[in-house]
C-alpha cells in the first residue's frame, strides 16, 4: 500500500494563447484554443479528486506572464479550493514566467495550499504526521534567476523528514531548447538530500534519473504550438512503504498538436492525393481521441507534383481539409500545408542519358539481369553484414533472391532521386 500519492504538474501557463492561430480559425475552434489551458488545468484537478491523492505539486509557471490575468488567477484559486474541500493539499512554486514580483490580485488561497517564497523551506505533507513526508520549495523573486538553485536545498546528511520532495523550476542538465533559468547539473540535484525532484521549466516530459533520487519533468499539460506536439499531461506518483516512487504519466490535454505527413509516391491522380489527405486526418483524429491542431507535409515524388506546385493548390487543399474536418467533435484544424514534393524519376529518359546518372541506371539493369553480377553483389554485402559492428544484428538477415533485388531497386531509386533533383530525368 502506498504511503504517499501525489500529482506532479508544471508549466500550466494559464491563459496562454495559441500564437497566431485564433484569428484564422472558426469561432468554435478559436474559443476552444482560448480555453484550452483552463480545461487542461481542470482535468488536473479532476484527476487529483478521482485518484484521491494526498497532494498536488505545481513546479512553476502557473501563469504565462508576470502580469497575469485576473481570470487566470481566479481559475487557479478555484481549482485549489476544490482540492481543499476534498482535503487534498497543494504545493506551488513560481518560475521565470510568473515570478513573485509580478502583478497579483489580492486573493485568498485555501488553507491547504502552500505557496513557497524566495527562500527554500520545508513543509510537511501531513501536518499531523510531519515525519512522513515533506516538500522543499523555492519561487523565483523575479524573472531572471540564473544561479544554481539546487545548492539552496538541504545537502546529504542533513536533518530532514521522511520522504523528501524538491519542488523547483529549473533547467537541470543544460537542455539547449530552454533558457538556463536556475541552471544546475544532475549531479547538483543528486547531492541534495531529496528523494524526488518535482521539476518544471522543460515542456517535454522527461525522467533524467529514475532512482536515487528520481528527477522528473512532467512537461506542460497543454501544447500550444507545433514544437509542443504529442500528448501532454502530468505524473501520478505513488511512493511505497520502502520509499520507492512509481511514476505514471496521465494525459490531460484537451487539444493536441500533431504533425501529419503524406508521401505522394504512387498517388497517380489529384483525387488519390485528396483521399490520402482525408484518410490521414481521419487516422490522426482516431488515434489521438481529442481535437487536433495539425500541420500537413506533402513529400515524395509523384505525378501530382506539378499540380501541387501551382500557386493556389496548397491553399485550396487546406480549405477543403478544414471544411471536411472542423465541424466534427472532436475536430481537426490544419493551420498550414507544406509542399516538399518532387517530380517522379523518368527512368526511360534516364537510361538515354550519356552521363554518370545514365551509367548508374544501366549498371542497375545489368545487375538485375546478370546472375553472376548479383552473386558478386551479395559477396560484397557479406562483408558489411559480417563486420564487427553489424554482425550482431544482421548475421541472420543476409538478403538472397527477391530480397536482394528489392534492395537493389530501393538503392537505385534513392540514388536517382538524389542525383536528378527536381528535374526527374
Amino acid at each position: 500500500m502506498p504511503t504517499l500519492r501525489f500529482v506532479h504538474a508544471a508549466d500550466l501557463h494559464l491563459d496562454s494563447p495559441f500564437a497566431g492561430m485564433q484569428a484564422d480559425a472558426p469561432d468554435h475552434v478559436a474559443t476552444a484554443l482560448r480555453e484550452a489551458t483552463f480545461h487542461a488545468y481542470n482535468n488536473i484537478i479532476q484527476l487529483c479528486l478521482d485518484e484521491r491523492v494526498d497532494a498536488l505539486l505545481v513546479a512553476g509557471d502557473v501563469y504565462d506572464g508576470a502580469d497575469r490575468s485576473l481570470r487566470a488567477q481566479l481559475k487557479f484559486v478555484e481549482g485549489l479550493e476544490r482540492l481543499d474541500r476534498a482535503r487534498i493539499r497543494s504545493f506551488v512554486c513560481h518560475g521565470n514566467h510568473d515570478p513573485l514580483n509580478g502583478w497579483e490580485a489580492r486573493l485568498d488561497l485555501p488553507s491547504g495550499c502552500v505557496r513557497f517564497g524566495d527562500k527554500v523551506e520545508a513543509v510537511p505533507v501531513f501536518p499531523d504526521d510531519p515525519e512522513r513526508a515533506c516538500v522543499y520549495g523555492y519561487s523565483y523573486p523575479r524573472r531572471d534567476v540564473k544561479r544554481n538553485l539546487a545548492h539552496l536545498f538541504p545537502r546529504q546528511g542533513s536533518d530532514s523528514w521522511g520522504f523528501r520532495i524538491g519542488l523547483l523550476h529549473a533547467n537541470a542538465g543544460g537542455n539547449p531548447n530552454h533558457e538556463a533559468y536556475g541552471a544546475c547539473s544532475l549531479t547538483d540535484l543528486e547531492e541534495a538530500d531529496i528523494d524526488y525532484w518535482a521539476l518544471g521549466h522543460i515542456h517535454t516530459r522527461d525522467i533524467p534519473k529514475s532512482e536515487g533520487p528520481v528527477i522528473a519533468y512532467p512537461g506542460n499539460p497543454q501544447g500550444r504550438h507545433p514544437n509542443e506536439a504529442g500528448s501532454r499531461g502530468v505524473y501520478l506518483v505513488e511512493v511505497d512503504e520502502t520509499g520507492n516512487p512509481r511514476l505514471e504519466f496521465r494525459a490531460v490535454d484537451v487539444i493536441r498538436w500533431q504533425h501529419m505527413d503524406l508521401d505522394i509516391t504512387g498517388l497517380a491522380t489529384e483525387q488519390a492525393v485528396l483521399d490520402g489527405i482525408i484518410d490521414r486526418a481521419e487516422s490522426v483524429l482516431h488515434d489521438e481521441g481529442r481535437s487536433v491542431v495539425s500541420r500537413l507535409a506533402l513529400t515524395g515524388r509523384g505525378a501530382a507534383h506539378q499540380w501541387l506546385q501551382q500557386t493556389d493548390t496548397a491553399q485550396e487543399i487546406l480549405d477543403l481539409l478544414n471544411e471536411t474536418m472542423v465541424d466534427r467533435e472532436p475536430w481537426l484544424w490544419c493551420e498550414r500545408i507544406q509542399v516538399r514534393t518532387a517530380s517522379p524519376v523518368d527512368r526511360p529518359q534516364v537510361l538515354r542519358r550519356e552521363d554518370f546518372i545514365g551509367d548508374l541506371a544501366r549498371l542497375a539493369d545489368e545487375l538485375r539481369h546478370n546472375p553472376d553480377a548479383l552473386a558478386d553483389l551479395q559477396q560484397e554485402l557479406l562483408i558489411l553484414y559480417g563486420s564487427a559492428g553489424a554482425r550482431k544484428y544482421l548475421k541472420n538477415m543476409i538478403p538472397t533472391g527477391d530480397e536482394l533485388l528489392a534492395i537493389l531497386d530501393t538503392a537505385e531509386e534513392e540514388c536517382l532521386a538524389a542525383l536528378t533533383g527536381d528535374e526527374g530525368a
